[in-house]
C-alpha cells in the first residue's frame, strides 16, 4: 500500500481559504486574526489532522532552541557527568541538546563544529582534551556563539570556563608538604594543556612556600588509564625516586594504583598518592584516595548559562575567562614519608 503523504501547511491554508503565511504566523503566535478566520484555520487543522513541525516553527522565529555539546568521550566519568549536567540544565530551560562525541580526534572536532554551525543550533559548548595547532581556534572564531569548557583552545576569542587548576595544584602540594613530602612525581596530561601547566604551577608554588628544598619529577602524557599504568611502571623502574605522587586525573590515578598494587607497592606506607577530578569512585579504593575535586556538575550548568547570557556583540564579553573553585577531599592515601 502506498504511503499517504503527510498534511502540509499548504493543505491547511487551502482548506481554510487563507495564505500559507497567515497559517504560519498564527501558529507562531505572531498574528492576531478575526475570530471567524481563526476558527476556519483551527477547523482545517483538526479535520486534516495537521501536526506542525516544531523544528521548522522554531527556525522561522530565528532560533532552534537546541544547544550543541561537543565532548571527547562519554565513557570517561568526568565527561559523562558533564554531559548529564548540561542536559538537565537545558531541560530546565526548555531547550534540546545535540550531543557529539569526537573520540578526542582533531578531524572529528573540526567536522562537528562545522556541521553544528550549519545546522542552526543556538550555540555550542565545546570541550577538547588535546592541544590545538590553530586550525580549531580559527574555526571556532568564525562560528561564533561558542563557550569553551575544561581545557583551553588558546587562540579562540570566546568565553572560557575552567576549574581553578592552579588552586587545585596548590591544595595538593600543600597537603603533601604538610605531611613532610619534598620529593614528588607529578603525572600530568599533555604538556601544552592548560590544566597540565596550571596544576604543576600550583604544586610548585605550594612547595616553594615551605622554604624547604624540594624536587619534582614530571611525567607527562595523556589523561588516560593506560598512561597511568605506563607512569607507574616507569616510577618503579626508576627505583621509586619520590615519596609521593600527584596524579592529575582520575583516569591516571586508576592506572597508577592498578600497577602499584600489582607490584606490591603499599599506599600510603611506601608511596603517598593524591589524585585530581574526584568524579570516579576513588572513595571505594583500598585505601581510599585523597583527591582534588572538580565541580563538574557546576561546570556543565554554568557553561549553558554562560552561553545564553553572553552578549555576543561586545569583544569584552568574548575575551572572558571564568574559574570555578575546587576543593581537596582528604581520605587515606597520603601519609608521612616512610623512613629509609
Amino acid at each position: 500500500m502506498a504511503r499517504t503523504a503527510a498534511t502540509s501547511l499548504k493543505d491547511v491554508a487551502e482548506a481554510a481559504g487563507v495564505s500559507v503565511a497567515t497559517v504560519s504566523r498564527l501558529l507562531n503566535g505572531t498574528l492576531q486574526l478575526p475570530p471567524e478566520t481563526r476558527e476556519r484555520i483551527e477547523t482545517a487543522i483538526r479535520d486534516l489532522r495537521y501536526e506542525p513541525n516544531p523544528h521548522a516553527r522554531r527556525l522561522s522565529r530565528g532560533r532552534s532552541d537546541t544547544i550543541g555539546l561537543v565532548v571527547p568521550d562519554i565513557a570517561n566519568p568526568f565527561f559523562a557527568t558533564l554531559v548529564a549536567a548540561v542536559e538537565q540544565e537545558a531541560d530546565k530551560r526548555g531547550l534540546s541538546l545535540s550531543l557529539h562525541v569526537t573520540l578526542n580526534r582533531p578531524g572529528r572536532e573540526i567536522s562537528y563544529v562545522t556541521a553544528l554551525a550549519r545546522n542552526h543550533v543556538d550555540g555550542l559548548i565545546f570541550v577538547t582534551n588535546h592541544p590545538d595547532d590553530g586550525v580549531l581556534a580559527g574555526l571556532i572564531n568564525q562560528t561564533g556563539k561558542v563557550v569553551i569548557v575544561d581545557e583551553d583552545v588558546p587562540d579562540a576569542v570566546v568565553p572560557k570556563l575552567f576549574c581553578d587548576n592552579e588552586e587545585g595544584g596548590y591544595l595538593a602540594g600543600r597537603h603533601l608538604a604538610e605531611h613532610g613530602h619534598r620529593r614528588i612525581v607529578y603525572i600530568g596530561g599533555p604538556q601544552d594543556m592548560i590544566s597540565t601547566r596550571r596544576r604543576y604551577r600550583g604544586l610548585e608554588r605550594a612547595l616553594l612556600e615551605t622554604g624547604m628544598p624540594f624536587d619534582v619529577a614530571r611525567y607527562e602524557g595523556s589523561f588516560s588509564v593506560e598512561f597511568g599504568r605506563e607512569a607507574a611502571r616507569r616510577f618503579i623502574a626508576e627505583g621509586m625516586p619520590a615519596t609521593a605522587i600527584f596524579a592529575s586525573s582520575d583516569e591516571i590515578a586508576i592506572g597508577l594504583v592498578e600497577v602499584l598494587r600489582a607490584q606490591g607497592v603499599s599506599i600510603p606506607d611506601e608511596i603517598s598518592v593524591i589524585g585530581f577530578d574526584d568524579v570516579g569512585p576513588l572513595h571505594l579504593f583500598s585505601p581510599s584516595l585523597t583527591a582534588i575535586r572538580q565541580p563538574v556538575r557546576a561546570l556543565g550548568e554554568r557553561a549553558l548559562a554562560l552561553l545564553l547570557e553572553t552578549n555576543w556583540q561586545t569583544s569584552e564579553s568574548l575575551a572572558s575567562e571564568e574559574l570555578l573553585p575546587v576543593e581537596i577531599v582528604v581520605r587515606h592515601s597520603v601519609a608521612p614519608p616512610a623512613k629509609p
